[in-house]
């Protein structure tokens, strides 16, 4: 038997959780345990398990070769191409490109120019170091030059400003 703790109403369906009227959760009553079943003085009797499985026993023996399928084979290695990286020469020219095209928006052309110029450089000796791995010179001097363009086309308009600053 279950009961509300709200509204005291009582249920004898155990299969009920919460109460119908309310919705509180029901309490079953605790029941006084049967007399003899635990004292205090005699502990739950031990149970006895059987003796401990043995898990590696002293007759075991490795088998003495590998399974069939593996002996004598060799492993394939089958042929693949490596492309050349052109990351770094890629790079450069966004760079410099971004310089030029949105680099006049708050001077952050400023930024992406040396970025180009350096990470274009870096590409090119790359290329010079190892031209079977680098490849992309095109695009390492396109960023090369789109961000030396900034920089020159930003140093010609502070002077042109400073003179008609300074004449006007």
């Amino acid at each position: 038997m279950k009961t509300c703790p709200r509204c005291g109403q009582s249920y004898s369906d155990e299969n009920i959780n919460f109460c119908l009227n309310d919705g509180e959760l029901l309490t079953q009553p605790m029941r006084a345990p049967e007399p003899g079943a635990y004292r205090d003085s005699e502990p739950p009797p031990t149970i006895m398990m059987n003796e401990a499985r043995v898990t590696n026993p002293v007759g075991w023996q490795q088998p003495a070769q590998p399974p069939a399928p593996y002996q004598g084979q060799q492993v394939m290695q089958y042929p693949y191409n490596v492309t050349p990286s052109q990351t770094l020469a890629i790079v450069s020219l966004c760079l410099g490109i971004g310089s030029i095209t949105v680099g006049w928006c708050c001077y952050i052309g400023v930024l992406l120019a040396p970025a180009a110029l350096i990470t274009g450089f870096i590409a090119i000796s790359q290329m010079n170091k190892d031209p079977q791995r680098y490849t992309g010179k095109g695009l390492a001097w396109g960023g090369i030059v789109t961000g030396a363009l900034y920089i020159v086309g930003l140093i010609l308009i502070i002077i042109l400003v400073g003179l008609a600053n300074m004449f006007g």
